[in-house]
Parts: structure tokens; sequence; C-alpha cells
């Protein structure tokens, strides 16, 4: 049986990586070798492209030319994931903490028609985001929001708005009341306990909360396209916009992009991995 469990572990490895180690070959070929009708997989510092098929001349060309701005460009990769990286950590940080805050006041409070409320932002989640593009094209465009950084950190808060609270009032549900309580009686107010006391409790929750919500704003494509015509343009939308570009889809700097762009999500993920396993797991065990 151990055996069996390790041999399909390394076949789901070997499935779920394989994408990333052809995008990391790719990102070391020539152009000519990516489009080429022989796949090629062995690379090689000497060989010439067109003596062996099965090998390539190894270059980090792509990667240096990540700096270059491309035909229909404005910026290079690089002023792209800088916007990336600033509209996904503000969306995600505001989605958290005001996701916390909601969930705290249905996981404590009776409110009226509580259920009907928690339906109601769960429901939010059922329509295509798309589908009210043109309305919220509009609006920003008399709020001058359109290309802004701004503009999408406050879109995605909304749109993550609803399974941040939905998941932190799960992870409240499991912190036993008399912790803030306790608190309470201490001197501290319903504000210093919920501080103090319930959010470092909840931090695993919170963990895999932004996790979650991260990866929903760094990966989104629809809203970018639209309201970012020029500014605060992201990578998914400028990958997009080499589509069609006279020198051809550069496909090794896409491939070496594409890794530099997956980079921060797993980086996030690894340094909240230990919260991120408990989170995971919070409210299964009774201890």
């Amino acid at each position: 049986m151990k055996l069996l469990r390790w041999l399909v572990i390394a076949g789901y490895l070997f499935v779920a990586t394989l994408p990333l180690v052809w995008m990391g070959l790719s990102s070391i070929k020539q152009r000519d070798a990516t489009i080429s009708a022989n796949a090629r997989f062995v690379p090689s510092l000497s060989a010439p492209v067109g003596e062996d098929s099965a090998r390539f001349e190894a270059t980090l060309d792509p990667y240096r030319q990540l700096a270059h701005v491309h035909a229909g460009a404005r910026q290079s990769f690089w002023g792209h994931l800088k916007s990336s990286v600033t509209i996904g950590f503000l969306s995600t940080a505001a989605a958290v903490v005001l996701g916390s805050a909601c969930a705290y006041g249905f996981s404590r409070f009776r409110l009226a028609g509580k259920q009907d409320w928690l339906f109601f932002i769960l429901s939010t989640r059922f329509m295509p985001p798309l589908a009210v593009v043109v309305p919220v094209l509009i609006m920003y465009r008399r709020m001058d929001l359109q290309g802004t950084h701004l503009g999408l950190a406050l879109l995605y808060t909304v749109f993550n708005l609803s399974m941040a609270v939905w998941l932190m009032k799960g992870f409240l549900d499991e912190i036993p009341r008399a912790f803030e309580e306790a608190a309470m009686v201490d001197g501290y107010s319903r504000a210093q306990a919920f501080v103090r006391v319930v959010l470092p409790e909840a931090a695993t929750g919170m963990a895999v909360t932004a996790v979650f919500c991260l990866i929903s704003a760094w990966n989104e494509y629809g809203f970018a396209m639209t309201l970012n015509s020029s500014g605060a343009v992201t990578v998914p939308a400028y990958f997009a916009g080499l589509q069609g570009n006279i020198e051809g889809m550069p496909w090794p700097q896409i491939a070496a992009g594409a890794l530099v762009f997956v980079a921060p999500i797993v980086a996030f993920t690894v340094l909240v991995r230990k919260n991120l396993l408990r989170g995971m797991t919070f409210g299964t065990i009774k201890q």
C-alpha cells in the first residue's frame, strides 16, 4: 500500500508539474525552437539548433528581453508585473480585512434576517462578473477610475468580498466566544478584543482566505482587458495584447514571463504554508 501511495503521488506530481517544466524549457529556447515541428527537450550550450531535433541551444535571452517593450505595448513586462502586484495585494488585503470584520458581525451578533443576508452575499458569486462589465465601465468613466490601480483594486475587492465573508465566518464560528468575553472582563473593548484576541486566533483562516483572494485577483482577465486600455494593465491583459504582434508571438518571452508571473503566488503560498495547512483542517478536529 505504501508503494502504491508513493506511485500515485509521483504520478500526480508529474502531471501537475509538466506544464511548468515545459514552460521552463520554452523559456530558454530560441523562438525557432519553440515553433519547430520537431519537439526539442534536451538543452545544449554548444550544439546548433538544427543539428539534432532532440536538442536545442539554451539561452537566457528570453529573460533579458522581458525588459523590451513590444510593438503595441506601452511598458515592458516588468511594468505590467508591478501593476499586477500592486492591484493583487491591495485588493487581497482589503478583502481579508473587510471580510473578517463583516464575518465577525455575522458570527457573534444576532442580526435580523442574518441567513437571508448571508445568502444574498453568497448569491453575488452566482453572476458572471462580465455580466456587469458595461455598467461598471460607465460608472468608472464618470468617476475617472478606468485605467487606474485603484479602480481595479476596488473592483477585485468587491468581487472577492463575498468569498472572504463566507470563509472567515466558518473560521470565526470555531473560535470560542469565551476568549473575547474573558478579554472584555479584563477591560478590553469589543474592538480591542476582536483585534488582539480573535484575529490572532483566526490567522489560519485569514491565510487561507488571502491565498484564494490573491489567486482570483492575480489571474483575472475580463475586467483587466475592459477597463485598462492604458495605465494599470496587468500581466494577463499584457500577454493577450501580444497577439497579432508584427514580430510574431514571442513564445520564449511569454514562457519566461509566465514563470516569473507564477513566482509571487508560489512564494506567498510557501510563506503562509503553516497557517494554510492548519486552516484547511480548521474545525475538523475537536481539541
